[in-house]
């Protein structure tokens, strides 16, 4: 790893100790909570309810290295808790009881894989940009979410689905393991496979790379059904808690991931990115909103901020970019 990708990498780390102290200190004096904010239950916490974001940007980040976006993994997370939620009431599956659970699982996992799929079918054998085709499509899925069940909430509560959720296992509850688990193996993809290696050359010159002898549009069609897929688990985390979804759920999803990805080091026009600075994007997001949550900010005052810190990180980005180009014809 040479320096500009170990600084690249490691800003995004140093940018979370600096948060962390921050809200240590104004907490102290600006808190409206009695307890500290870097308290370890509350540490704990924090990477349980970084994992629904968390999973969708892991996905994110390996479509963004191929130079594409995904918009419909909010829908595709709404859609996939439904089915998860509603497949438990279906006769066949209320006469298997507890053993009908990893079924449902099954069918709210194939739904994001489906999903997936057929995003990247179409961007693989229409030439359209998948910013244009994933547009149609989070409408599209939206609009499947409010035909299953209206405006109505789709609830099924399950006990064992619940206690399952809620464990800990060495301190860490179970959504917080789905997350680092997703994140090693994505890692492993993206780091020691030729499909990462691929990743990254479509992602710096398509072109070059239909020359070497990848297959980019299959090699599409795979990370879409990959993202779907996590966008799936994702759902199956967190509804497993939930016990209840609404249609408008998962909404601006897909925002808070890209937001993530971006602020981990990712670029927007391919080639590169890292799964694990994307983890620490998706805690660094976290800690934003509980950070400032913890000194009374509004809903309204988090969004800003967190809106101010992603135009600056595009800002530097391109600024380090345009002179990396200016360094190269010199």
């Amino acid at each position: 790893m040479n320096k500009d990708t170990l600084l690249k990498q490691g800003a995004i780390w140093a940018f979370i100790v600096v948060e962390l102290i921050f809200f240590s200190v104004a907490g102290s004096y600006l808190s409206v909570s009695d307890s500290a904010f870097m308290d370890f239950d509350n540490m704990l916490l924090l990477l349980k309810q970084s994992a629904p974001i968390g999973i969708i940007a892991l996905g994110m980040t390996i479509i963004m290295i191929n130079g594409n976006i995904d918009l419909s993994v909010g829908a595709t997370y709404a859609l996939s808790a439904i089915i998860l939620l509603d497949s438990m009431t279906w006769p066949f599956m209320q006469a298997m009881g507890d053993w009908a659970i990893p079924l449902a699982w099954v069918f709210a996992l194939l739904t994001g894989t489906i999903l997936g799929a057929i995003n990247g079918l179409i961007v693989w054998k229409t030439g359209v940009d998948a910013f244009i085709v994933t547009l149609g499509s989070m409408l599209g899925y939206r609009g499947l979410v409010f035909m299953y069940n209206g405006e109505q909430p789709t609830s099924h509560l399950n006990w064992t689905l619940v206690d399952f959720a809620e464990a800990q296992f060495l301190g860490l509850h179970t959504a917080t393991w789905f997350l680092l688990g997703a994140a090693l193996l994505l890692w492993l993809l993206m780091t020691k496979t030729v499909h990462g290696r691929n990743a990254y050359a479509i992602g710096n010159n398509r072109e070059a790379a239909v020359n070497a002898g990848i297959r980019v549009g299959p090699h599409f069609l795979w990370n879409f059904m990959l993202i779907g897929f996590l966008a799936s688990l994702s759902a199956v985390v967190f509804y497993s808690e939930s016990g209840s979804v609404n249609p408008n759920d998962g909404m601006l999803y897909e925002l808070w991931a890209i937001t993530a990805v971006v602020l981990g080091g990712t670029k927007l026009t391919g080639g590169y990115g890292s799964i694990i600075s994307t983890l620490g994007g998706v805690i660094a997001i976290q800690l934003l909103r509980k950070g400032l949550g913890h000194i009374g900010a509004d809903t309204e005052t988090v969004n800003l901020v967190i809106g101010l810190i992603l135009i600056a990180v595009l800002f530097l980005d391109r600024q380090l970019n345009r002179k990396g180009k200016e360094e190269l014809k010199t």
